[in-house]
This record gives structure tokens, sequence and C-alpha cells, in this order.
């Protein structure tokens, strides 16, 4: 209603300044604006959802073409009736009804308003479609995150498991100690990581409570050497992200009494990123043993997702020895 007022003020003030004749522009106007308005939503929501949006476009142009021409009889018999029995009078010379300039003036006039209207109209539906696609894809991109922290999960507490079965099977000592370090895991991961960021140093400590259970269950042959770089006290990460890294190193690097070395680094140093690389000794034969698992490949679609191309996974086996290599944003 806004806008149709302000069009029509326009328009009266408009025609009524350039034939200086405000009375006669107020009764032209309210005469065909009702009009305007009746053609102008037609097409919008009869014409073009049934013909144009369906690629009948022929059709179209026919359903145009003899709702203009009904509009250039019931337009030219109103203005007669109701405002000047002139047929044509913004012309310079007398016109007839039915006369061939008349009727393109009277056809080009509605399709000005139209296409005016209609692309206004289909502007801001685009606006909002876009800030509507936009949002469903922030809220599956969230849905997708939960879903693939929730395949960690289960994942890492299958694994888990399993260790603890071992060490019941050989009547351990250490069985209770890794009942204690699953439980601080447990209560980390169901009641701690909430968001799709988590503190630097919590992780970390995660990863720690995570080798002193393999080490419980590897009767530690298991040497580690973390080194930190720069200032973590402030930065924030993906939570769970390292992990499945961490747990590849002993799922690829264990065989029989095999002693497994492991070497990460966090290096924050770099402005804005956070470089993270660990190398373990690698026995090749694991991998035609083993099941595929689901932890690179979930890193790999969290990180696409977290940061689109911004950002650096690179891995290789070299000398008997797996390298990995991650940078990411963190400010």
């Amino acid at each position: 209603m806004i806008f149709w007022l302000g069009y029509f003020l326009f328009n009266f003030v408009r025609w009524g300044s350039y034939f200086n004749d405000y009375w006669y522009s107020l009764k032209s106007n309210l005469v065909e604006f009702p009009i305007h308005i009746v053609i102008v939503y037609i097409n919008i929501f009869i014409l073009i959802p049934k013909f144009i949006l369906h690629k009948r476009y022929i059709e179209y142009i026919l359903s145009l073409s003899f709702m203009l021409s009904m509009v250039y009889l019931v337009r030219t018999g109103l203005n007669y009736l109701l405002v000047t029995e002139e047929i044509w009078p913004e012309a310079e010379d007398p016109s007839q009804f039915m006369e061939f300039n008349h009727i393109i003036a009277v056809i080009l006039g509605e399709l000005y308003v139209i296409g005016f209207v209609t692309a206004i109209k289909l502007l801001i539906d685009w606006s909002i479609e876009k800030r509507r696609n936009e949002a469903l894809a922030k809220l599956q991109m969230s849905t997708e995150l939960k879903y693939l922290r929730t395949q960690i999960q289960p994942h890492f507490f299958f694994n888990t498991l399993n260790n603890l079965y071992a060490l019941i099977l050989d009547k351990s000592n250490n069985a209770a100690g890794l009942v204690l370090k699953l439980s601080d895991m447990m209560q980390y991961i169901l009641y701690e990581v909430k968001s799709s960021k988590a503190s630097l140093l919590k992780e970390i400590s995660h990863i720690n409570n995570f080798i002193d259970i393999e080490r419980l269950r590897f009767d530690d042959n298991v040497e580690v050497e973390m080194d930190i770089i720069g200032n973590i006290e402030d930065i924030n990460v993906p939570p769970l992200l390292f992990l499945s890294f961490v747990e590849n190193c002993f799922k690829h690097g264990m065989k029989d009494n095999d002693e497994l070395e492991i070497t990460m680094c966090f290096d924050v140093s770099t402005s804005g990123f956070l470089e993270f690389t660990i190398i373990n000794n690698f026995n090749p034969k694991t991998l035609k043993e083993s099941d595929k698992g689901i932890g690179n490949e979930n890193a790999k679609r969290r990180l696409n997702l977290l940061f689109s191309n911004n950002y650096i996974l690179d891995f290789k086996i070299e000398n008997n020895n797996y390298n990995l290599f991650l940078k990411i944003p963190v400010k």
C-alpha cells in the first residue's frame, strides 16, 4: 500500500505539472491505477507462476497480449466516461478510438508499469530467498558438524571398550585405571563439549588422557614427545579434531610387541594460525589388516565445513614414518 500510494502521488504530481492541470491528472490516475494494480498482480501471481516458471513462454505471451487488449478497452472506456471525452488528450493531434498509435501508447504504458513493479517484486523475493538459503546453509552445516562429532564419540568409545576388554581378559591391574581415565574422557565429551569450539588447553589434556589409556593397554611401549610453541591459553579449536589423528598413530603404528614413537607439536607462533604436526613410526601391515576407519574422512569433512579452503591438511609416509601436517585459522 505504501508503494502504490507513493507511485500514485509521483504520477499525480508528474502529469499535473506537465499539463499544468492537476485536476485532470488526479481523475485520470484514479481511473488508471486500479487497472495497473489488477494487471500487475495477475502477472505476478498467476501468469508468471503458471507459464514462465513452467517454461510455457508462448502461452504467457498470448495470455499477456489478451490481458493488455482487455485493458485497452476498459481503460479507454472508463477515461471516456469518467474523465474526458477526448480519446488521447496527451497527444498533439486528436486521435480516434482503436487508432494504432493510441493502442501502442496505452500498451507500452501498461507494460512499463508491469515490468517496473514485477522487477521490484522479483528483487524482493530474490533477497528473501537468498537470506533463507543462507540460513538453511548455516543450519545444514551446523547439523552436519554435530552429526560428524557424534560419529567420533561412539567410534572412540568402541575402541576404548575394546582396550578395556583386552585388559580384563589378561586380568590386568590396569583395568581399573583405564575405567577412571575413560570416565574423565566421557565427562569431557558428554558434558563439556557443547559448541563448535573448545579450548586448545582442554583438547591437549584430553589427548594426554587418551595416550595414558593406550599406554595402559600396551604396557608402556609408547613414547610420546609433545611440544607447544607460543601462548595457547586463549586459543579455541574444533573439539575432538586432533584426537582422530592421534588415534591413527596407535591404529597403524603398533604391531605385536613393537614400540610406538610419537612426536607432535602445536605451534601458534604464526599470526592467526595453528600449525599441528604429528609423526609416528609406521607399520605398513596395519593398512591391510585394519578395517577402514572414519577418523580421517570425518576430519576432512569437518575442516571443509568449518574453514572452506582456508586450511592445509597434508599427510605422507616417509622412511617408515607417518607424517601429518595441519594448519588452521584460530583468530
